[in-house]
C-alpha cells in the first residue's frame, strides 16, 4: 500500500482547501492516519490525526476549529478539510499512517499549500 497526498494549491487568507490522502494498492489497514506539515525553514509538525476504527480525531492547537480530518470510504481516502486558512498555514503537507502503538512509518509525498495575505 502506498499513500498519495493531493489537493494542495494557492489560496488567499480566509479561503479553504481540501487535501486528500488516498491509499493505492489496497485499503487503509493501519490504526491511524495523520496529517503533518513542514513550513520553509521549520521542522515537520503534527496537524491532525484520526483513529480509523473509532473515528476519534486529534488536532494541533493551531488548527483546531479550522481543520477537520475525516475518512471518505467512497474514495478510500483520509481527507483534511482546511478552512479560514492563514498565511502561517503555508507548508508542504504530508499524510502518514501507523499501526497501533507504533510510529508513523508509511508516508505519502507532500502537497504544497500556499496561503497569501
Amino acid at each position: 500500500v502506498q499513500l498519495q497526498a493531493s489537493g494542495g494549491g494557492s489560496v488567499q487568507a480566509g479561503g479553504s482547501l481540501r487535501l486528500s490522502c488516498q491509499a493505492s494498492g489496497g485499503t487503509f489497514s493501519r490504526y491511524a492516519v495523520g496529517w503533518f506539515r513542514q513550513a520553509p525553514g521549520k521542522e515537520r509538525e503534527f496537524v491532525a490525526s484520526i483513529i480509523l476504527s473509532g473515528g476519534n480525531q486529534f488536532y494541533a492547537a493551531s488548527v483546531k476549529g479550522r481543520f477537520t480530518i475525516f475518512r471518505d470510504n467512497a474514495k478510500n481516502s483520509v481527507d483534511l478539510q482546511m478552512s479560514v486558512l492563514k498565511p502561517e498555514d503555508t507548508a508542504v503537507y504530508y499524510c502518514a499512517a501507523k499501526g497501533r502503538g507504533g510510529s508513523y512509518d508509511l508516508w505519502g509525498q507532500g502537497t504544497l499549500v500556499t496561503v497569501s495575505s
